[in-house]
C-alpha cells in the first residue's frame, strides 16, 4: 500500500475511541459504515461550536444574534452553491436529507419521471408518475434502455443515482444528462453516495438537479440539500405551508389569500436548521481544502485494498451491477457462502469492534437483481479510513467466517433467514 492510506486524510471526530467487545476486551473501534452515516469532521464540529453561542432566529428579528444567524445561514447557502458548481440562476434549498430533497422535487415535476430499478428507495418511491427501466448487465446496454424509454413517449425528468449505495459503481452522468436533454427531459442526480467521494460540477456535467445529505458528507446535523433550476420550484405548491414561505397573507371573507415567495424561501417554511446548514458548508470548505484529487486517490487505495483483501477470501462474492463499470467509490458489498450476513456483521461488531452494515440497504430491487435477495454485508470507507483499518477488517472477516461456519457445522448456530 502507498503512503496515502497509512493515515487518515482528514481529522474525523471520534476516530480511535475504545469500545468493549463481547468478551470484555477493549479495542480501537473501526468505522466502515460511512455510507450509512459519516462521522463529523473535526472542522465541522469546531465550526458548529463557533456558531452555537450566537443561535437565534434566522430571517426574523432585529437583534445582533438574529442578524448574525441570518448572515451565516445565507453564507452557507452560497458555499454549497459554489461547491456544487451551480449556475448563477440555480437555487439551493436546505432540506432534512436526500430523501426529503427528492420528495420536495417530486411535488414539482410537471410530468413523468423515468428511473432505474436499481435505485435506493429514496430515489424510487417518491416519484408519483414513475416509469421504471430495468437495468441491464452493462452500463452501455442500460443507457440504451433508458434512451429507448425516453424516446417512446415524453418524460419530464430522468432521476438516477450518482453512485450505487450497494456496489459503489458510478454512472456516466454527463452522458446521461445529454441523453435526457436530447429527449426534452431534465436530469436529477441522487448524490448522497457520490458527493462525499467525488467532485460534482453540475453546470459542467449538465445536471439540472442534485440532492445530497449532510450526514453522508461528514456533517451529521440534520440537514440536506436540493440544488438546481428554480423554475419548477418557483411555481410548485410549497413543500411546507407556513411562516417564511410567503410574501403576503390576507383573509378575504372565509378564504385566505396567499402570495407565496419564490424559492428557496417558498420551500423552507418555519425556523430553518441553522446548525445543519452551517455544518454542511463547513464540510464543503474542508473537503475543498483537502482537495478532490487527494480524496479520490485515498478513496481508490481504500477501495482497491478492500476488494483485494475480500476477493482473496474463500467463499466471498463481491456484488457488482455492470460488467463494464470502471469507476467505483468506497463502497463494497459482499456475501459469504454459508454465512448469514446479519450474523457476520454482528460478530464483527461484538468480537472486533468493527462497524459495517448488513441487510438490503433500502435497495431491495437491486439486491434481488444481483442475486442477494436475503441481504449482504457492506463495508464503506471515508476520510478517516487507513490501511490498518482495512487489514484488520479483512482478517476479522476471515476469522469470523471460519468461526461461524464451524458453529453451523456443529449445530450451535442456526443460520438466520
Amino acid at each position: 500500500m502507498t503512503t496515502v492510506l497509512q493515515r487518515p486524510i482528514a481529522s474525523v471526530h471520534g476516530r480511535g475511541r475504545q469500545v468493549t467487545c463481547a468478551d470484555g476486551r477493549t479495542t480501537r473501534s473501526i468505522d466502515l459504515d460511512y455510507a450509512a452515516s459519516a462521522p463529523a469532521l473535526d472542522a465541522v464540529v469546531d465550526r458548529v461550536r463557533e456558531v452555537l453561542p450566537h443561535c437565534a432566529s434566522v430571517h426574523r428579528g432585529a437583534g445582533h444574534k438574529s442578524q448574525f444567524c441570518t448572515r451565516e445561514y445565507e453564507s452557507a447557502r452560497n458555499t454549497v452553491h459554489r461547491f456544487c458548481g451551480a449556475d448563477s440562476d440555480d437555487v439551493v434549498v436546505f432540506t432534512r436529507n436526500t430523501t426529503d430533497a427528492l420528495n420536495l422535487l417530486a411535488r414539482c415535476v410537471p410530468g413523468d419521471t423515468v428511473v432505474l430499478d436499481i435505485e435506493h428507495h429514496a430515489n424510487l418511491l417518491p416519484w408519483r408518475n414513475r416509469r421504471v427501466v430495468r437495468s441491464a448487465d452493462s452500463v452501455e446496454e442500460t443507457l440504451i434502455r433508458l434512451d429507448d424509454e425516453l424516446a417512446s413517449r415524453p418524460a419530464a425528468l430522468l432521476a438516477v443515482t450518482g453512485a450505487s449505495n450497494v456496489t459503489g459503481e458510478v454512472l456516466p452522468l454527463d452522458r446521461l444528462a445529454d441523453l435526457a436533454h436530447r429527449h426534452g427531459a431534465r436530469i436529477l442526480v441522487d448524490g448522497a453516495q457520490l458527493v462525499p467521494h467525488r467532485a460534482v460540477d453540475i453546470t459542467a456535467a449538465g445536471i439540472d438537479y442534485l440532492a445530497f445529505s449532510g450526514h453522508k458528507l461528514y456533517a451529521p446535523f440534520g440537514a440536506g440539500v436540493l440544488v438546481g433550476r428554480r423554475d419548477w420550484l418557483d411555481v410548485a405548491e410549497p413543500y411546507l405551508a407556513g411562516g417564511g414561505a410567503t410574501r403576503r397573507v390576507s383573509v378575504l371573507g372565509a378564504s385566505v389569500d396567499i402570495d407565496w415567495a419564490p424559492s428557496p424561501a417558498r420551500h423552507e417554511a418555519g425556523t430553518p436548521n441553522l446548525l445543519g446548514a452551517v455544518a454542511i458548508a463547513a464540510a464543503c470548505d474542508e473537503i475543498g481544502a483537502i482537495g478532490h484529487g487527494a480524496i479520490a486517490a485515498h478513496d481508490q487505495e481504500c477501495t482497491d485494498a478492500l476488494l483485494g483483501g475480500l476477493t482473496a477470501l474463500a467463499g466471498v462474492s463481491v456484488l457488482r451491477l455492470w460488467s463494464d463499470s470502471t469507476d467505483i467509490v468506497g463502497i463494497v458489498s459482499f456475501t459469504v457462502d454459508g454465512v448469514d450476513a446479519g450474523a457476520l456483521a454482528t460478530a464483527l461488531a461484538d468480537d472486533h469492534g468493527i462497524a459495517v452494515r448488513a441487510g438490503k440497504f433500502c435497495a431491495h430491487p437491486l439486491l434481488s437483481r444481483v442475486g442477494a435477495a436475503d441481504g449482504a454485508v457492506r463495508a464503506s470507507i471515508g476520510l478517516g479510513t487507513t490501511a490498518d483499518d482495512v487489514d484488520r477488517f479483512v482478517e476479522a472477516v476471515r476469522v469470523t467466517c471460519l468461526s461461524l461456519r464451524d458453529r453451523v457445522t456443529t449445530g450451535s448456530l442456526a443460520s438466520a433467514s
